[in-house]
């Protein structure tokens, strides 16, 4: 069997949890910040974790992560 490759677009995005699902950064935070209130930009600010329904796609995409 060849060798399985990552892709390195989702490899810089998604990083695998201790419990075997993934996070990811939120949207809204690089450009037009000066009208975002504060609390909105602070609860930006943490990693959430990937959709149930999507980790398949993630796995897929990252097989050796």
């Amino acid at each position: 069997m060849p060798k399985l490759k990552t892709n390195r677009g989702a490899a810089k995005r998604f990083k695998k949890t201790g419990s075997g699902g993934y996070k990811h950064r939120q949207s809204h935070r690089n450009h037009i910040l000066t009208k975002k209130s504060s609390r909105r930009m602070r609860q930006l600010r943490h990693m959430k974790n990937v959709h149930a329904s999507d980790v398949a796609a993630i796995q897929q995409m990252l097989p050796n992560g």
